[in-house]
C-alpha cells in the first residue's frame, strides 16, 4: 500500500514462500512400478529364431540328400523340402532333431533334456517362423514397455518351458518345435496381470472379455492337424501362474501417499498392496513350484499321459472328415550313400539302413511303409 503522507503508517505485504520439496526416496523407489521401459529383448529374441532357422536350413541342405525335388531349389542350400515332406516351408525333421527339437525317447532314454529349452527357438518353417515372430512383436514389445526385459524374459522362458513338458507328456510319436508355447506364456500373463491389478484399471471388464476371446480363439485354431496345442496349453497356465508372480503392482494410494511432505500425511497409511493380491501371490508360487516338479519327475520316469486320459488328444486334434488326426508319420527321408540306403521315418526320428543293388522309388515307398508304419 502507498503511504497517505508523513507520519502515515507504511503496511507491506508480502507473498508467502513455498514450502520446501522433499524427495522422498519411498517415491522414488515407487517409479520403476509405473515407467516406460524401451524394448530390446523381444526383437532380440525375435532376430535369434530367424537366425536359429537360417543355421537350420543350412545343416537341412536338401539338395544334398540325392532324392527327391527341394522347393525353390535357387535358393541352393537354403532350399526347402518337398511341399509333400514339409508344407511349411523349412526344414527336414531329422534337421530339426540334429538342432534340438523336442523328441520325447531322446529326453527320456537319452537324457537330453536340453531339449526342452532348444525346441522353443527352433520352426518347422518359413509360415510357422513368420506367425510367430510376429505375434512375439506385437504382443511382446508392449508387455516389455510396461513390465521390463527382465520380468518378459523370465515370463517367456518359463512359460516356453511348461509348454515344453506339456507336450512331452502328451505328444510321444512326433517331434515338436516353435515358441508358441512362450507366447501363450505371455497372453495368459496378460491375463493374471490384469486379475491381480484389478482395481488399478478402467475398463477392465472390456479387457477381461477380449483377453479371453483371444486365448479360446487360439486354442479354438490348435485343434487343427499340425499345431501343437498341448504345448499351447502348457504354456498358457505357466504365464497365468507366473503373472500373478512377477506382474503384481502397487496400489496407486500407497503411491500418492509417498507424494506427500513429511509431516503433511494426516491420512492411515495406505498398505502397498490389497490382501488378495498377496493371497494371489502365494497360491501361484506354490502351483508353479509344485507343477513344474511333478510334470519333470513324471517325464523322467516315461509317464505317458494319455494312458491315463482316454479323451485328452482330443485338446490337440479333433478329427474331420476333411482331415485326420492320426500323429504316425506317413513319411520318411531317404539318402542313398553307394549301395546303402538311409531312411529315417519322419516325426520318430527312427533310422535303418538298407543294403541295395538299385533303389527305385516303388522300393523306397516299400522301405518308408514298413518303417513308419
Amino acid at each position: 500500500m502507498k503511504p497517505a503522507g508523513p507520519g502515515a503508517l507504511e503496511v507491506r505485504v508480502e507473498r508467502p514462500q513455498p514450502p520446501p520439496v522433499h524427495l522422498n526416496p519411498a517415491r522414488l523407489r515407487a517409479r520403476p512400478y509405473y515407467r516406460r521401459w524401451t524394448s530390446w529383448l523381444v526383437p532380440a529374441a525375435s532376430v535369434a529364431c530367424v537366425v536359429v532357422f537360417l543355421v537350420t536350413m543350412f545343416v537341412n541342405d536338401c539338395p544334398d540328400r540325392g532324392l527327391g525335388n527341394c522347393f525353390a531349389s535357387f535358393l541352393g542350400r537354403f532350399s526347402f523340402q518337398p511341399l509333400k515332406e514339409n508344407p511349411l516351408l523349412g526344414p527336414s525333421s531329422t534337421a530339426l532333431l540334429k538342432m534340438g527339437a523336442l523328441d520325447v525317447s531322446k529326453v527320456v532314454h537319452g537324457r537330453q533334456g536340453w531339449r526342452l529349452i532348444t525346441c522353443m527357438w527352433l520352426h518347422a518353417g518359413v509360415v510357422h517362423l513368420l506367425i510367430n515372430v510376429l505375434c512375439l512383436i506385437f504382443i511382446g514389445i508392449r508387455l516389455e514397455q510396461e513390465f521390463g526385459f527382465v520380468r518378459i524374459g523370465i515370463v517367456y522362458l518359463i512359460s516356453g518351458f511348461g509348454g515344453s513338458l506339456m507336450s512331452a507328456l502328451f505328444i510321444r510319436s512326433s517331434i515338436s518345435v516353435g515358441a508358441s508355447g512362450a507366447l501363450f506364456g505371455l497372453i495368459g500373463s496378460m491375463l493374471s496381470e490384469l486379475i491381480t491389478n484389478w482395481t488399478l484399471y478402467a475398463n477392465k471388464v472390456a479387457a477381461l472379455l477380449t483377453l479371453v476371446f483371444v486365448i479360446v480363439v487360439n486354442l479354438a485354431l490348435g485343434i487343427l492337424p499340425r499345431v501343437d496345442n498341448f504345448a499351447h496349453i502348457g504354456g498358457l497356465i505357466s504365464g497365468f501362474f507366473l503373472g500373478f508372480v512377477v506382474f503384481i503392482r502397487p496400489q496407486f494410494a500407497w503411491l500418492n501417499q509417498n507424494r506427500v511432505a513429511p509431516g503433511q500425511q494426516t491420512a492411515p497409511a495406505e498398505r502397498k498392496h490389497k490382501t488378495y493380491q498377496y493371497v494371489l501371490w502365494i497360491v501361484a508360487a506354490v502351483m508353479l513350484i509344485v507343477g513344474f516338479t511333478v510334470a519333470i519327475v513324471l517325464l523322467f520316469r516315461g509317464y505317458n499321459a494319455n494312458d491315463h486320459c482316454s479323451w485328452c488328444h482330443y485338446m490337440s486334434c479333433v478329427p474331420t472328415k476333411k482331415w485326420k488326426c492320426n500323429s504316425s508319420p506317413t513319411t520318411c527321408n531317404a539318402i542313398l550313400q553307394g549301395n546303402t540306403l538311409n531312411l529315417t521315418c519322419e516325426g520318430t526320428g527312427i533310422h535303418r539302413s538298407y543294403i541295395v543293388a538299385e533303389a527305385p522309388q516303388d522300393k523306397i515307398d516299400q522301405f518308408c511303409q514298413q518303417l513308419c508304419s
